[in-house]
């Protein structure tokens, strides 16, 4: 039996678009990355078995419209474009593919971390504008502790990037309680002791009810003096005014910054005037090797379910439509 695939993306890396092809399926794409309202039309005028979910966002309206969707695949691990809970409410389980691209995000917020100590990004700026600035404040990283927020893969790979160039690395992580030690990282039991001892902040968390504006004023204000922001999460982690204000005031010494509240980034963001931030578009999972992983995973996460052998588990952000089935349309078509 055939099956019809929606990515909503105007493209999906080779790897997936191959093994989409050898198990015999209809794939449609987007022809706009970025509208909403063309992937509703999709689903509401195309039989679709299943959606792999880039960026834009999949509404509750979207889902509802579509009678014979059956699960979604998140192309990557942060389902904040997603409703999770109307795909609940449907009993379509909704899929993510956990650490496919935890080396690419991990590498990015390294370079964002060596970037902003050093200010590499103004001085490059300078020198492209003729001027020889040779800024000689920059941090040196070494004996220096870096604060994880949040200690899973990426978390991890980065710790051990960090303690390589003689950092110390602690971090926190409401999964993890108590104080240990965990792969030469100090696990601590709470966010402020945390912050009271990161000279470098670096966030790797999913973006949550909980977890939504986490690091504010208060939290900013507990960093050490001179402390780096690091964010390849979710901008919304972070309240981004008060860290404007942190980083005008110099309370801050710098922040790189791959994602930020709204993104596009629009042009009168104050980030953007900022000499002390590093900012790149959010692409840190999106490196040629990491495409190709989260696509094949949400290939082989779409697939397996339609065919009957069910992904891991825990890959499903709502497992409980795994153990039952839930109708909906018959609510839609009530409204």
């Amino acid at each position: 039996m055939t099956h019809t695939i929606l990515v909503t993306a105007p493209r999906l890396a080779k790897a997936g678009v191959d093994r989409l092809n050898a198990a015999g399926c209809t794939t449609l794409f987007l022809r706009d990355a970025n509208d909403p309202t063309e992937v509703e039309r999709w689903l509401r005028t195309h039989p679709v078995d299943a959606v792999i979910s880039r960026t834009v966002t999949l509404s509750g309206e979207a889902i509802r419209a579509c009678p014979t969707l059956k699960v979604i695949s998140k192309h990557g691990v942060g389902v904040s474009n997603i409703d999770v809970a109307a795909a609940s409410a449907c009993g379509i389980p909704v899929y993510v593919t956990p650490g496919a691209n935890a080396q690419s995000v991990a590498e990015m917020s390294l370079g964002l971390m060596l970037a902003a100590a050093r200010r590499i990004g103004w001085m490059d700026a300078e020198l492209r504008a003729g001027r020889w600035t040779r800024a000689q404040d920059g941090v040196e990283l070494a004996g220096r502790t870096l604060g994880l927020v949040g200690f899973g893969q990426i978390a991890l790979r980065v710790a051990h990037a960090a303690m390589a160039i003689g950092m110390k690395v602690a971090a926190y992580d409401p999964a993890i309680p108590g104080a240990r030690t965990l792969d030469g990282v100090a696990i601590v039991p709470d966010l402020d002791t945390l912050l009271s001892r990161a000279d470098v902040l670096s966030l790797h968390v999913p973006l949550t009810a909980t977890t939504r504006g986490m690091i504010g004023r208060r939290e900013l204000a507990l960093l050490p003096a001179d402390a780096i922001l690091v964010n390849t999460a979710r901008g919304e982690v972070v309240d981004e005014a008060a860290l404007i204000e942190a980083l005008s005031t110099r309370k801050l010494f710098a922040a790189g910054l791959d994602t930020t509240a709204s993104e596009p980034i629009e042009a009168d963001n104050p980030l953007l005037a900022l000499p002390n931030v590093v900012l790149t578009p959010h692409v840190g999972g999106s490196t040629p090797a990491a495409l190709a992983s989260m696509a094949s995973g949400a290939v082989q996460n779409v697939l397996g379910f339609l065919s009957g052998h069910l992904p891991d588990a825990r890959t499903c952000v709502n497992p409980e439509t795994l153990r039952s089935e839930i109708l909906c349309h018959s609510e839609a078509s009530a409204q």
